[in-house]
């Protein structure tokens, strides 16, 4: 997630693809960090960059210059190798590079109006594909080999997006998913699913991948709010834990795998439930949304990821845990935060603050 406004130290925050570690960037630099422990684990201070995309927790990264010096282009993509602090490859384009994403096996780049497919080893191009207007470089992308699916805006007037799958190089889907346009789209790194939000910021949807179909509306609040960020669980058992960030300072967690709990056990039973269509009936609900309010400054920028989840078991079985889940949040006036979500069978939750320290001043 790339930051373009002065007003923020930090350029640039992304975590890598199972949110074992994060890059951060500002104008003097970047920095490598590991997320469980919080350990600096690289630095370069050569100026400013506007991104810094990492491939797991190996010693290759994907960088973009800001263009504050001649050699930092944004407009050319540096393969960089950290344990010889050398270039590997370079790739230059004619407009600037606003995203990038990979894996073992592909390499995305993201411009305004094309977005480029490459084979990461050979960095033979693959596919081009012709989109709207992308001027933020809004993008998803899922890393599992076995369903790796890029999305993208389709629409510049509405909420559509485009779901492209990356291994076999065809469109997979275009999915209706808002009316207005899209401020904040994610895949889950299965491929299973893609939760999307729009500008107005109230409700966030979630869509079956292989069937483009919705599963899971959740109403994030009545009044509209910038969505800054959406990420999905990484446990294979607990995929279906999505978290938001918003303008408003607060931390969301939806719990897909309770809002599957609650309609088979009777929801629809209730006099509300049976009048009210079924579109409705979901945002109304709250028990599948858990929300952290001032859990950073309002209005700061900010990403979160659930870095791990656990299933919690307890002796009484009136208190049982059902999972606990590790949030990570970083802000774009350089700090990380980690709070624990824990939810017991009732749908009762507690959040516990667990971490908390400055970026920029984290040394080696």
């Amino acid at each position: 997630m790339s930051n373009q406004s002065s007003s923020y130290p930090v350029f640039f925050v992304s975590f890598n693809q199972d949110n074992s570690g994060f890059a951060l960037s500002t104008k003097d630099g970047f920095k490598i960090f590991d997320s469980s422990t919080g350990r600096l684990c690289y630095e370069r201070a050569v100026g400013a960059f506007i991104i810094v995309e990492m491939l797991y927790s190996s010693s290759l990264l994907a960088i973009v210059g800001a263009g504050e010096q001649p050699s930092l282009s944004p407009r050319r993509l540096c393969l960089f190798n950290t344990t010889t602090g050398t270039a590997l490859r370079e790739l230059n384009f004619l407009t600037s590079i606003l995203a990038v994403r990979l894996n073992k096996k592909r390499l995305v780049i993201v411009l305004r109006e094309k977005t480029y497919i490459y084979d990461a080893n050979t960095l033979a191009i693959l596919d081009t594909i012709d989109t709207v207007p992308n001027l933020k470089g809004l993008c998803a992308f899922s890393p599992s080999l076995n369903a790796c699916f890029l999305a993208v805006p389709a629409s510049t007037t509405k909420g559509s997006v485009l779901v492209y799958n990356v291994m076999e190089l065809h469109s997979h889907c275009e999915i209706d998913a808002h009316r207005a346009p899209l401020a904040a789209i994610v895949l889950s790194s299965n491929g299973m699913y893609i939760a999307t939000a729009s500008e107005q910021g109230t409700i966030i949807r979630v869509f079956l991948v292989s069937e483009a179909t919705k599963s899971y509306s959740f109403r994030r609040g009545t009044y509209p709010s910038t969505i800054f960020s959406l990420s999905f669980g990484q446990s294979m058992q607990f995929q279906d834990i999505l978290v938001a960030t918003s303008s408003s300072g607060s931390l969301h967690v939806f719990s897909l795998g309770f809002a599957i709990n609650q309609r088979r056990g009777g929801r629809t039973s209730s006099i509300l439930g049976s009048i009210l269509p079924e579109s409705v009936n979901e945002v109304l609900d709250p028990a599948d949304h858990h929300v952290l309010r001032n859990a950073f400054p309002a209005g700061v920028k900010s990403s979160a990821v659930v870095r791990k989840v656990d299933n919690i078991s307890a002796s009484s079985s009136s208190e049982f845990l059902a999972y606990r889940a590790s949030v990570s949040v970083i802000t774009y006036n350089g700090y990380f935060v980690e709070y624990i979500f824990s939810i017991n069978n009732c749908c009762e939750s507690t959040w516990t603050l667990d971490r908390e320290f400055n970026l920029l001043t984290k040394r080696a």
